[in-house]
């Protein structure tokens, strides 16, 4: 089967799915949360008020109106205004994934190759004090709460030695550089330690697999064995965590955009979440399942260039 016929009939298939991710997230908003306007007009709204507040918003439709749109937004990528902005939400997103991407694919891009890198040298000395070292570091970096990086990269780094900017961001290369080198330094920080004992496992379940012990019955350096032979038979997996990570690259990150104050998606996120503003939350949440639904495809079709024992069925 080509490339071409399996992605369409992934898709395809892709559609039940997400109709019954909105379906699930449209009972979650629109009946297990309750009344929204109780909370955006506050505990002495009148019931006059609340009732043309909810008329406004469209919320005395019949619930089945309210899901065929909510399902139309989804397959149309326009999802109204936003309740506390009035901005509409397809702009917002717009916006808001250039900051979170000049922010995330620059720190998604080193932390990768550093995390490879470093898990290749654990593997190469294994049993060695570098080996126990970089797994000893990456263990405590695990354990660091992102809040202590974050706090103590801006304390330290931004106040004390004025070496960045604390907070802000500016649209347009490469007006942005200043604003995001040290919030791209946290977000190294915190994916190398996963990362390393993650990669670093499965290249060494590959070490000891029989096509190993064969190329060293032939001769071959170790070197030749582990970058040449290891490392193309880990890709597999070392291929399913880095695409799974780009849906979040996209989203951005809640924490490092609120604390930096990078108009991203992972901040205008939170801000919706803070004012209750569901539209907003509803949109990035069904967002959120169709970029995993879509890299889960692209992840099964990488798999057939890096192995070609594969086949897509």
């Amino acid at each position: 089967m080509s490339i071409y016929h399996y992605t369409v009939r992934r898709l395809f298939y892709a559609i039940p799915i997400l109709i019954g991710v909105t379906l699930v997230i449209f009972i979650l908003f629109n009946v297990v949360a309750g009344d929204p306007t109780l909370t955006l007009l506050g505990r002495y709204a009148t019931l006059q008020q609340m009732a043309e507040l909810r008329h406004e918003l469209g919320l005395d439709k019949p619930l089945l109106l309210q899901y065929l749109d909510t399902l139309r937004s989804t397959f149309t990528l326009q999802f109204g205004r936003s309740w506390s902005t009035n901005q509409p939400i397809s702009q917002m997103i717009q916006v808001g994934a250039y900051a979170s991407l000049t922010l995330s694919v620059p720190a998604f891009v080193l932390a990768s190759l550093l995390s490879i890198a470093m898990a290749l040298l654990a593997a190469f000395f294994r049993d060695t004090l570098l080996d126990r070292s970089l797994v000893v570091i990456s263990v405590i970096m695990m354990s660091v709460s992102v809040l202590a990086y974050i706090l103590f990269g801006q304390w330290v780094f931004a106040y004390k030695l004025g070496w960045f900017e604390i907070a802000g961001y500016e649209y347009g290369f490469p007006y942005f550089i200043p604003y995001i080198i040290l919030p791209a330094m946290i977000w190294i920080v915190l994916s190398i330690g996963p990362d390393v004992r993650f990669y670093r496992t499965i290249i060494l379940d590959e070490v000891h697999q029989d096509y190993v012990r064969t190329a060293r019955a032939k001769g071959l350096a170790n070197r030749t064995i582990l970058f040449k032979h290891v490392l193309k038979n880990a890709m597999i997996p070392i291929i399913t965590n880095l695409v799974t990570q780009i849906p979040s690259l996209i989203l951005g990150a809640l924490l490092i955009e609120s604390f930096f104050g990078i108009p991203g998606l992972g901040n205008i996120t939170l801000q919706a979440i803070n004012n209750s503003d569901f539209p907003v939350i509803k949109a990035m949440t069904i967002l959120s399942s169709m970029l995993y639904i879509i890299f889960n495809v692209i992840t099964d079709i990488l798999y057939t260039l890096v192995d070609p024992r594969i086949k897509l069925n």
